[in-house]
């Protein structure tokens, strides 16, 4: 586990929703500090937006890092890589609602975006 996984799982496990532990594991990288990371990620948890909480903070962090099409592709590498893993990036999917089949945990997605966001924070592309 990498060393911000660590922190957003203990985000986590301290009662912070999925995309405010993933937003404040990175908060750094963005230069936001706690209450400017969970004002931002509030409208994100619960699946108010689809998507995995987790997986939209990571996207926001990504957004905030980097500009235009190295975003995008950052963003792109990341979806596919968290889709491989978890079969999903919906989170009523990754919970199981409607289909009893739990695909992921709220907390194992918190644990896989951050991982993947920070492998992909440090991997920089040739053309960068």
């Amino acid at each position: 586990m990498t060393e911000n996984s660590m922190k957003a799982v203990e985000y986590h496990k301290s009662g912070f929703s999925c995309s405010a532990a993933v937003l404040n594991a990175f908060r750094d990288e963005i230069f936001m500090d706690e209450i400017q990371a969970l004002s931002a990620a509030a409208p994100m948890a619960g699946g108010r937006m689809i998507k995995c909480g987790a997986v939209l903070a990571a996207e926001y962090v990504i957004r905030n890092k980097y500009d235009g099409e190295t975003a995008e592709r950052k963003i792109s590498e990341f979806e596919k890589e968290f889709a491989s893993l978890n079969q999903s990036l919906v989170c009523k999917e990754l919970k199981g609602a409607g289909t009893g089949k739990v695909l992921r945990s709220c907390r194992g997605c918190v644990s896989d975006s951050a991982e993947i966001l920070e492998r992909l924070i440090k991997t920089e592309f040739k053309s960068e």
